[in-house]
Parts: structure tokens; C-alpha cells; sequence
């Protein structure tokens, strides 16, 4: 496995949020992509942006930072936050980024998802946020009735290679990640490599994920456990690593 640091962009600032709530944001710099590149300085291949702003307004909003947060990074970097149209795939690929995350049009509108696919093949991921196993959109705001295993098993079979599962209750918490959860969609999508997202803030917490056995668990996305110092991209990749 791998670990990936979270950038979470609202109003040009780095945040983070409780449970995804707007109105429960943490400011921790203003400086995105100096953020970007003290991760990278700290050894990370692969960052994870969201842009906060983009998935609750519907259309990205952060690309100019965007693009200088790829250029400060170096390394891959994954964007998702209100790409529903070719022109949002478009022009969230022109700022350099290296895949696009697709949480709520991947759902609502597979034609979109089938000819992004189409068009650009693995730079493509698909973003599953769930709570209590039912998948919720446009920025954590709805939850619909769809579960999210059927989700990653629709994805999987329609050729998605990388999906982003993020457990929301548990998103921000530093309590752990909802390991049943994750079991059940590494399952349920045999053939995608699978990101968890949500809760981990300790190297227990990777070994416990790396304890499921599932071989398509690549990697784990950790936000405010970093910026709060609870632990450190080191000591979480080292135990990834192991």
C-alpha cells in the first residue's frame, strides 16, 4: 500500500472538514501549493485535492491553484470535486492534473462516465462516498438509496480502474477506518484498485486496513491526522510499506 496526503481547497485555503459539513471547516494554510510541496519534500508519490467548492457548487472552481499545486507537487496528482461535464474533464486535465475523480456524475450520468472512459482510460477514477453503506452526492449534501457496493460493482464491470471509497462518517473523525465497509467494496470491485478514504490517523489503522487481505487495497488517503501532527506521512508510509 501506499499513503496519500489530502489538499482540500475552500476559498484558495487549505481546510479540512468534520464529516464533510461546510459549516465545520478547519483553515490550515493559504498556501496550497506550498502545502503541496512540503508533502512532497516529506516523500510523497501521489496527492489526493479536493476542491470543496467545485463539488458543492457543481463545476470546479480551484483550477488555477490547482495547476500550481501539480506544478509545486512534481508527482501525480488526483483531482475530484465537481467534474460533471466533457468541459470539466477538459479543463481539469489542461491544469496538468494526472486523474480526474468523477464522485457524483459517475453515479447520475454513466453515459458521462462511459465516454470519459472512452476518452481517457485510467486517468479516469471514480469517487464512492458512502454512509452507513449508501452512497451520497453533491458534496455529502444528499444521500441516495443507492449502496455503494452495487456502485463499485456497476463501476468495476464498466471498466473504472481506480475507485476512491470514502467512508463520510467516519471522514475527519481520527477514529479508524470502517474496515467492514472497506472490505465489502474491495469485493464488490475485483477489478479496480481501491483507495480507502476516512478516518485513518494512525499507523495501527494502515496495518489494520493491510490486515483485510484484499490485494486491491492500494492505497490510503489521510487528511487531518497529518495537519493536526497526530502522526506523520513517514511513520504511515513505513507501515504501509511493510
Amino acid at each position: 500500500m501506499i499513503v496519500i496526503p489530502a489538499i482540500d481547497l475552500k476559498s484558495g485555503k487549505c481546510v479540512r472538514l468534520r464529516q464533510g459539513r461546510a459549516d465545520e471547516a478547519t483553515v490550515y494554510g493559504d498556501d496550497p501549493a506550498a502545502q503541496a510541496a512540503d508533502w512532497a519534500a516529506q516523500g510523497a508519490v501521489e496527492l489526493h485535492v479536493v476542491d470543496l467548492d467545485g463539488a458543492f457548487e457543481g463545476a470546479p472552481r480551484h483550477l488555477e491553484v490547482i495547476a500550481s499545486i501539480v506544478k509545486a507537487f512534481g508527482g501525480v496528482v488526483e483531482v475530484g470535486g465537481g467534474i460533471r461535464t466533457a468541459a470539466d474533464l477538459s479543463a481539469v486535465f489542461d491544469a496538468g492534473v494526472s486523474r480526474a475523480i468523477l464522485g457524483s456524475a459517475a453515479l447520475e450520468d454513466p453515459e458521462f462516465l462511459s465516454s470519459a472512459l472512452e476518452q481517457y482510460g485510467d486517468r479516469i477514477a471514480v469517487g464512492i462516498d458512502a454512509r452507513d453503506g449508501l452512497v451520497q452526492t453533491k458534496g455529502w449534501v444528499e444521500t441516495t438509496r443507492v449502496k455503494a457496493v452495487d456502485l463499485g460493482r456497476a463501476v468495476s464491470d464498466m471498466g473504472v480502474k481506480t475507485v476512491i471509497y470514502t467512508d463520510t462518517a467516519t471522514d475527519g473523525m481520527l477514529s479508524g477506518p470502517n474496515l467492514s465497509q472497506m472490505e465489502s467494496i474491495c469485493d464488490a470491485a475485483p477489478g479496480c484498485q481501491i483507495t480507502a478514504s476516512g478516518g485513518v490517523s494512525s499507523a495501527a489503522d494502515i496495518e489494520n486496513l493491510k490486515k483485510l487481505g484484499r490485494a486491491n487495497l492500494r492505497a490510503a488517503i489521510v487528511g487531518k491526522a497529518l495537519y493536526d501532527g497526530r502522526a506523520s506521512l513517514g511513520n504511515l508510509a513505513a507501515a504501509a510499506a511493510e
